[in-house]
């Protein structure tokens, strides 16, 4: 089943339904108290990082479930980048960091909007392509460029990522509750999508 749209606009109006609509669907699918704490707090995260991406993005949010497979959906788009907009993209993955970035959903937010910045800025040196950025579509999703949370664990196991790295990873209530983490762009167009099965 697929829930009600909630619509998100620029400054993060519409942000406040989205709880609201997780508690539904959980209540109408029968989930035990456990398991709908596991989805609002997935949600809370979600909802917690989206107010920075809304201020220039507008979008709609969803849930939906097969059986006991649930994803929870941010769609998001822009009309453009503005020049100013881009070049702070452009400082913040010059710099190899973000002051506000100091959670791992901030990081999920940063790997979204480069992700942006380098679709429409495709001649931009692939400097600043986002970190674990790849081409190619994730199950049945046709992204022009992916980020998961899977591929992501999967190279700092690789990599034995730095103690930051993982120790973000650690902390992090969606790394821990979430089946995945995918985030795709396609062209002006971002989408989050966090999995869990019960």
């Amino acid at each position: 089943m697929k829930s009600n749209i909630c619509t998100i606009q620029k400054g993060g109006l519409g942000l406040e339904t989205i709880l609201t609509e997780v508690e539904k669907v959980a209540a109408y699918n029968g989930l035990q108290k456990k398991e709908t704490l596991r989805l609002r707090l997935l949600a809370e995260e979600l909802t917690g990082m989206l107010p920075e991406l809304v201020r220039n993005f507008e979008g709609s949010f969803w849930m939906q479930n097969n059986e006991n497979k649930y994803e929870l959906h941010v769609d998001l788009s822009v009309d453009s980048l503005s020049k100013e907009r881009k070049q702070a993209l452009i400082d913040v993955s010059a710099a190899k960091k973000n002051a506000s970035a100091a959670g791992f959903m901030q990081k999920i937010r940063d790997i979204a909007e480069n992700m942006l910045l380098y679709s429409e800025e495709p001649n931009i040196n692939h400097f600043y392509m986002p970190e674990y950025m790849f081409d190619y579509c994730p199950d049945d999703y046709h992204y022009a460029y992916a980020w998961t949370l899977d591929h992501y664990v999967s190279q700092q196991h690789e990599r034995k990522a730095d103690d930051k790295e993982w120790d973000q990873l650690e902390k992090s209530i969606v790394a821990k509750l979430a089946d995945d983490v995918i985030v795709g762009v396609r062209g002006r167009k971002v989408e989050i999508i966090i999995k869990k099965e019960f």
